[in-house]
């Protein structure tokens, strides 16, 4: 029952973090939230830190990326994400409104794909957010799921008009609702109705098609293998589960609490399979007891985030309310922000992520040293990629016929002007797996850059150092710099895994 109350106080300190995500909350917050005492939170905050879920600043406490793999689990292990968006993104594109799928969570209807066109007034929805189910279109879908439709004529909010219709899975249960939302700017209510319904009975008439191929059967207690659609890989394989805890618990002692991150564990393997795991098949996937896997499975259902479905156990939506929403709607800069400013304390140096744009290189994310001498970039600055260290990583991760229609210009007395002297620095980068640029984009200037792949291994931006020439030699870039520059691309990889399909759906 201790290890049950465990998993309940620490879930209740993620809801209250989550409850107000876009600010940093504090220990005495989480008290005054939770009911629970100063040194249960504080050791709650331990746990939930060493597994990757929080981050602690100095007093200050935020969501991490890593906790969108509890949301993913649920996403993931429901199949719904993965059989339904690319008919709802079809279905986008041919009427050109944003497009929503839902499922019900209690009195309210919680979205699980989202695809949004892009305008002036444009739906900020996220996937995780729960709306009322009787003031939204797809909530009346699912409420009365005999009707051909549902229309919401501006009850959510003024202007706001969508209509919605129920998918449902084999054996005719509704699985979900698909709505189509507009602007009274574009259409009226009814006119959306008519301008919308044979595209969306199309849609849905896919959409069951498609769960009807997914329906899960014996076979689904085997995970499936993660692809490059179906959201963050999973967690180290799950034998090892149980190790890990127990290493964890030896090293920070009284401050880990074995217990909560074990049924975290249990919640994360729950969704590692569609249709959900038995208890030996949750056992056999994360090393534990199966005495603590039913009392990890037991406390998430009296908490309405997992159910029992003949032997097996399924997750709920309501493990989207853990963050989910705040952490998916993330900017790439807001990612990567974080693990810049822990290298520029560990360096002691002005750090950068930037993407490739065309022939140039675009800062997504500084943070500079305060200094005499300091290099004067600021986000969204435009640098020719050729002559800069992040340029020549990015370029590293193109096909090598990228460079021929690079024409490199000469910026400072330094800058490699031949293309065949381009070429070979970049070959030379993509075989270092680093870049260094000594002066080339202005005298004084030294630079050190290394990749940040996605899961795909696919170089996506890259992260550098920039230091002045008279401060440190190239040597001591290499040296000094580079360890900690490696390591801080690794831990902006770890987290944009998570966040990766997130990002894939808001295009």
């Amino acid at each position: 029952m201790e290890a049950a109350g465990t998993l309940e106080r620490g879930l209740a300190v993620l809801r209250a973090l989550a409850a107000e995500p876009g600010r940093p909350a504090r220990a005495t917050d989480l008290v005054r939230a939770t009911g629970l005492a100063r040194s249960t939170v504080d050791r709650v905050l331990g746990t939930l830190a060493h597994l990757g879920y929080v981050r602690l600043d100095g007093r200050d406490v935020r969501l991490a990326p890593r906790l969108m793999e509890v949301g993913e689990a649920y996403l993931g292990g429901s199949g719904l994400r993965d059989a339904l968006a690319p008919v709802a993104e079809r279905l986008a594109e041919e009427l050109d409104e944003s497009v929503s799928l839902a499922v019900r969570d209690g009195d309210g209807v919680r979205f699980v794909v989202q695809v949004t066109r892009r305008r002036t007034m444009s739906v900020t929805f996220r996937v995780g957010d729960l709306l009322p189910a009787d003031r939204c279109a797809a909530g009346l879908a699912l409420l009365d799921p005999s009707a051909p439709y549902a229309l919401d004529d501006q009850l959510i909010e003024p202007g706001l008009i969508a209509v919605a219709a129920p998918v449902r899975e084999p054996g005719r249960r509704v699985a979900c609702a698909v709505s189509v939302v507009s602007h009274t700017s574009r259409h009226t209510a009814t006119g959306l109705r008519d301008h919308c319904m044979p595209a969306v009975r199309k849609a849905v008439a896919e959409m069951e098609a498609a769960l009807t191929g997914h329906h899960p059967t014996d076979s689904a207690a085997q995970p499936p293998a993660p692809s490059a659609a179906s959201g963050p890989a999973p967690r180290e394989p799950a034998v090892v589960v149980g190790d890990a805890a127990r290493s964890a618990k030896r090293e920070l002692g009284m401050g880990f609490l074995q217990s909560l991150a074990r049924g975290l564990a249990v919640l994360v393997a729950l969704g590692s399979a569609r249709g959900g795991l038995t208890l030996a098949d949750c056992a056999r996937a994360t090393g534990l007891p199966r005495a603590t896997v039913r009392r990890a499975v037991q406390t998430l259902q009296n908490l309405g985030y997992a159910a029992a479905d003949g032997g097996r156990c399924t997750l709920l939506p309501r493990v989207l309310e853990l963050g989910y929403a705040h952490l998916s709607g993330l900017t790439f800069g807001e990612i990567v922000l974080p693990h810049l400013t822990d290298l520029v304390a560990r360096v002691r140096e002005s750090a950068s992520v930037a993407m490739l744009s065309g022939d140039d290189v675009v800062y997504v994310a500084r943070v500079q040293t305060v200094g005499i001498m300091s290099v004067d970039i600021t986000v969204g600055t435009r640098l020719p990629a050729y002559a800069t260290s992040m340029g020549r990583v990015l370029l590293a991760g193109q096909p090598e016929e990228r460079l021929a229609s690079i024409v490199p210009r000469r910026l400072s007395p330094h800058t490699v002007t031949s293309r065949a002297e381009l070429t070979a620095a970049v070959r030379r980068a993509a075989a270092d797996g680093y870049a260094l640029v000594d002066q080339e984009l202005e005298e004084g200037v030294r630079s050190i850059a290394v990749p940040v792949r996605d899961r795909a291994g696919r170089t996506v931006a890259a992260v550098n150092v920039a230091t002045h020439a008279g401060r440190d030699g190239a040597a001591d870039l290499v040296h000094r710099v580079l360890p900690a520059l490696r390591e801080s691309a690794a831990r902006m990889e770890a987290d944009l895994a998570y966040t990766a399909c997130a990002v894939a759906q808001r295009g």
